[in-house]
């Protein structure tokens, strides 16, 4: 088992992130002998929504000092109203809500506790977390879920990334019901795939996917609510100067992107494999920035022209560029969006590579990607 980053609560949070990622797991590592509710049994979940006062009887037999863990949350939101009656009328505060989905808790209204509890996220796992123990074209092709990390050979991890795709389509939008047209949903999602790490034009994706704009605008909802993906805005400095203003969408795992992609099975876009290292890379700086907590803004930049900067990192006056390049040569062209940053404003700038070499070029630090995630780990890119 690898040691996770994500520090244990002191009070009652909620825990989210997408299936596999290990939430279950680190909670009993974590959190002893805590009283577990798992909703993914259907007895259990069956019992809580049709009778939630259970929970309450059934807890208030329990000291308060005692971890009290309930696993996918979202498949019984009325719970929520109980738990929050134990911490207002009975004093109970250690209550660990997990989810794989938000979904539903956002659609239903659902009490999310008026922010008394700390709202946590685990991510697959980071390079920090396995000690940098997996070389990194496995991890580009086979993404950092456990399963998927720790099974015997490449023939297991694909069955197994394949068969993710096949079970959330399955148990979290057919069983939840979050679309009409199963079909539609999975034609959508393999276009989605392909066009992730792209600035996202809606129009043209619904075009591609043969479904109007606004299923497409609504199947993004889906994949962000059941956390499978995320937007990185564009950041927009300066409103005098006119900049891309989309966001793009990023897989919360490039395993995972693969496998919807049909990457197992036929060749992929040339260009495909550069978008596979922005989302490790980009997966990386997220987790480090939830779990060190580290304050700031995160998006892209890039301009009508061409130039782009694939992640900034911002926080009051100190900004920090970093260009991904999937190259194991360096060029100095790759520096052109980072200079064009650096235009009225002092950015420390990072290349990350495939190459092996380090360098420094006219300020502009050039990193291996696994030194680079040692640095970004260490505190020493987005730090101070």
């Amino acid at each position: 088992m690898f040691a996770r980053d994500l520090q244990t609560p002191r009070t009652a949070a909620f825990l989210f992130g997408p299936r596999g990622t290990g939430k279950s797991t680190w909670a009993r590592e974590t959190l002893g002998n805590a009283w577990f509710v798992n909703l993914l049994q259907a007895e259990e979940m069956l019992l809580y929504q049709s009778q939630p006062t259970q929970f309450r009887a059934r807890v208030l037999a329990l000291p308060k000092d005692r971890w009290i863990v309930v696993d996918e949350v979202q498949r019984a939101p009325g719970l929520l109203d109980e738990v929050h009656y134990l911490m207002e009328e009975k004093g109970y505060r250690r209550f660990l809500l997990t989810g794989s989905s938000a979904r539903k808790l956002k659609r239903g209204a659902a009490n999310l506790l008026a922010g008394r509890a700390l709202l946590k996220h685990l991510f697959p796992l980071t390079t920090h977390e396995l000690g940098s123990t997996i070389p990194v074209p496995q991890l580009l092709r086979y993404g950092a879920l456990p399963t998927s990390v720790t099974a015997e050979d490449d023939e297991l991890r694909e069955a197994y990334l394949r068969a993710y795709v096949t079970v959330y389509l399955s148990e979290e939008i057919r069983a939840e019901g979050l679309v009409r047209n199963l079909g539609t949903f999975t034609r959508f999602l393999e276009v989605a795939a392909l066009a992730a790490g792209q600035v996202t034009n809606v129009s043209g994706l619904a075009r591609d996917a043969s479904i109007s704009r606004e299923t497409a605008r609504g199947y993004f909802e889906v994949l962000v609510d059941t956390l499978v993906g995320s937007w990185l805005p564009a950041w927009r400095p300066r409103a005098k100067v006119k900049e891309v203003a989309l966001p793009k969408f990023y897989w919360f795992d490039p395993g995972v992107l693969r496998a919807a992609a049909g990457g197992f099975d036929s060749p992929l876009p040339a260009d495909f494999e550069g978008i596979m290292l922005e989302h490790l890379v980009l997966h990386e700086i997220r987790a480090h920035m939830h779990y060190a907590n580290v304050k700031g803004t995160l998006g892209y930049w890039a301009t009508p022209s061409g130039t782009e900067v694939d992640f900034v990192y911002s926080q009051g006056a100190r900004t920090v560029g970093i260009e991904v390049k999937h190259s194991r040569n360096w060029k100095n062209s790759f520096r052109k969006g980072l200079q064009s940053l650096c235009e009225g404003r002092k950015a420390q700038t990072w290349v990350v590579y495939r190459g092996e070499e380090e360098m420094v070029v006219d300020g502009t630090r050039v990193m291996p990607v696994a030194s680079f995630l040692r640095r970004l780990h260490a505190g020493e890119v987005l730090g101070g």
